[in-house]
């Protein structure tokens, strides 16, 4: 499984929703994995043949071989998950062996996908291009990969702790910015603002050193590309254009937001699932980071330049030493797991080597893999995110049947004693956090939902349920060397970092460019979650309890039995109930809206989100000191115990609200997020 542009950034969200990014990811998903397919002899449409086996039992890498298993896997696929269209390239030695589109680019115009010519929205994948155009200056001598980033801007990013950031942070994902999420789709391109001014609207804040911890950045991302405009001198559209897509002949390629006029017409349409409607193109306010458009064929034009270390069909634009560089310059974190490289990342599959990166839009889903040793890539792009988000699925199956079929090898194995296995499953056990995620904004709420859970189970194994397979069921690791445990039906991998017998992080075959990271007690959900649903339960019953008991006494004609200093007391704290819990929930709701829909999350809503937390916080404030009070005025009363029980259930409710939303930045005066 592979994240990110926003269903990456619904990633670091995804547990508290469901899932970039996006969001996409490891939420449920439907059962939709196609059957294995055994291709048809003689196929009409392809005219394929029975494919030959070779020795070690991989198919040939044949055209027909690889048509007729893609009709297999494929048409079905998006069919059960409600995808519109697809398109599917493979190159080898140098050539497009196969480009292949399937179901519709308009599905009311009954428009086919065509591979040569219809356009995709590429997500992510987009920053291969952004991190080409860096190495391009690399090898120029403009650009140092090890230098201070501000050197090559007109804004300044603090250091911390005295590491400035460098630009193989920014190619790494170790910069050690916080998540960001405003304006990451914008309603409209004409008033896009100029990358420059996006990116120093807002800073994010650095949560971690630079190089000591990898958690995926878009806003790095957009950096590196606003420093290939400054470095160059041209915009970066106009660059990309001229420096990769002239030279490889990508006539169907475009960064440029709205499209040019030439390319309009060969747009696929976006969808949420393909029986739906046709959704709005989606603006990306940091092109470089995700705004490329490229048909099938285009892309398999990019893949071979990079499998032939920098040298296209028509055109190099890169150095040799420089492609390898790119490819083989690893950020080793957590060994033996797959490593983030210099723009790519590691999807290396059973010792073979592989180097990979996704893209996700709202609607569009994409996913490019190579394999250098081998001269072999396979890219795909769907139109649809599909039925419960089937397009996530779809592409990692692809992949792994891709390989499965042409690159078989045994899976990693190796074996811990069961007493030394059950041992490193309980350190395992607990909390965590992805580094990848909001740590200093009101979006930090989503964490006190999303926290992924380890759990040992009695024979040495562990479980992690956030992470599923394509039935979307949790995988079981099995341990098969010191901290690194294997998926019982699959390659992929996790590893631990230990220190004086305590997990510090762990990591994920499928995520080199991020980790997991233990939750300190004080923000952990285990205790905290339940502790605020019962606080705010309380509030609840308080509030509902105020018209309900009006109603009661009116009814029987019974006498409201408080007065003075009490019955001032027993009204404000109803008062104060509703409002700390109506603000508590309007921000809470507001936060889960941006997290399903990024519609949200746009400069529009500045003052809602502002006015939401300065609310939030005088009303919780003003509401823990009412309920304080009150419990000392009923501790001191005549009252019932019940209703003194209450009173201290009340001003308890009322810290615990407050504490959460100071702990996880409900509170504050901005809209930076």
């Amino acid at each position: 499984m592979r994240i990110s542009l926003f269903s990456s950034f619904r990633l670091s969200l995804f547990t508290a929703v469901l899932a970039l990014l996006p969001l996409s990811t490891p939420a449920q998903v439907p059962s939709i994995a196609p059957p294995t397919v055994v291709p048809p002899t003689g196929a009409p449409e392809t005219g394929a043949k029975t494919p030959q086996m070779s020795e070690r039992g991989a198919h040939a890498l044949t055209k027909e071989d690889v048509e007729a298993w893609l009709d297999g896997f494929m048409p079905y696929a998006i069919q059960r998950g409600d995808i519109a269209g697809a398109v599917v390239v493979v190159v080898k030695d140098g050539q497009i062996l196969l480009p292949k589109g399937y179901g519709y680019a308009d599905v009311a115009a009954r428009k086919p996908v065509d591979p040569e010519r219809t356009l995709f929205r590429a997500g992510s994948v987009s920053k291969l291009f952004t991190w080409t155009a860096v190495m391009q200056l690399v090898e120029q001598g403009k650009i140092d990969l090890d230098a201070d980033v501000n050197g090559y801007t007109d804004l300044k990013v603090p250091a911390l702790d005295g590491k400035p950031i460098t630009m193989r942070n920014l190619m790494t994902h170790t910069p050690g910015f916080d998540e960001t999420a405003r304006g990451l789709i914008f309603p409209d391109a004409k008033q896009l603002p100029a990358l420059g001014d996006v990116l120093k609207h807002w800073i994010p804040p650095r949560v971690t050193v630079a190089g000591s911890t990898p958690a995926y950045s878009n806003y790095g991302a957009a950096l590196a590309g606003y420093i290939v405009e400054r470095v160059s001198g041209q915009p970066f559209d106009d660059y990309i254009e001229q420096k990769i897509f002239t030279p490889l002949g990508m006539q169907h390629a475009t960064f440029r937001q709205p499209l040019p006029e030439r390319l309009q017409a060969d747009m696929s349409n976006g969808y949420k699932v393909g029986s739906g409607e046709p959704q709005r193109f989606e603006i990306v306010n940091v092109p470089p980071a995700g705004s490329l458009s490229v048909s099938g064929a285009d892309m398999g034009r990019f893949m071979i330049a990079h499998l032939q270390n920098g040298a296209g069909e028509s055109g190099r634009i890169l150095q040799e030493a420089t492609a390898i560089k790119m490819h083989t310059t690893a950020n080793t974190m957590i060994p033996p797991l797959n490593r983030m490289l210099l723009g790519f990342y590691e999807s290396n599959i059973d010792g073979r080597r592989v180097i990979s990166h996704a893209g996700d839009l709202e609607w569009f889903h994409s996913d490019l893999n190579l394999l250098p040793d081998d001269g072999t890539g396979i890219f795909i792009s769907m139109n649809s995110a599909g039925k419960e988000g089937a397009a996530h699925p779809i592409r990692t199956m692809l992949f792994q049947q891709f390989m499965e079929r042409y690159f078989p090898d045994p899976l990693p194995d190796g074996k811990v004693d069961a007493n030394t296995a059950k041992a490193h499953a309980q350190l395992m056990a607990g909390r965590y956090n992805l580094s990848r995620g909001s740590h200093t904004n009101f979006l930090a709420l989503l964490s006190l939902f999303g926290q992924i859970h380890v759990s040992a189970s009695a024979d040495g194994a562990i479980t992690i349920p956030a992470l599923k397979d394509g039935n979307a069921q949790p995988k079981k690791w099995l341990e098969i060397g010191p901290f690194v445990w294997r998926n019982v039906t699959g390659g992929d991998r996790v590893a631990a970092k230990v220190e004086n017998g305590r997990v510090t992080r762990f990591g994920y075959d499928s995520y080199p460019f991020m980790i997991f990271e233990p939750v300190p007690w004080w923000w952990s959900s285990g205790w905290l979650l339940p502790l605020w649903v019962a606080a705010l339960a309380a509030l609840a019953l308080t509030v509902l309890a105020w018209p309900f008991s009006a109603l009661i006494r009116r009814r029987y004609g019974v006498a409201y039995g408080l007065t003075g200093k009490d019955a001032k007391a027993h009204r404000l704290v109803r008062f104060a109930s509703l409002v700390a819990l109506a603000t508590t929930l309007a921000v809470t709701i507001f936060v889960f809206l941006i997290a399903s829909d990024l519609k949200w999350a746009v400069p529009a809503m500045d003052g809602v989100i502002i006015a939401l937390r300065l609310l939030a916080f005088f009303g919780c404030v003003v509401a823990a000191v009412i309920g304080l009070w009150n419990a000392a005025v009923v501790l001191r009363s005549d009252r019932r115990k019940l209703a003194k029980l209450w009173s201290v259930v009340l001003a308890i409710s009322f810290l615990i609200v407050l504490y959460v939303g100071g702990v996880f930045h409900v509170f504050g005066y901005t809209a930076n997020y």
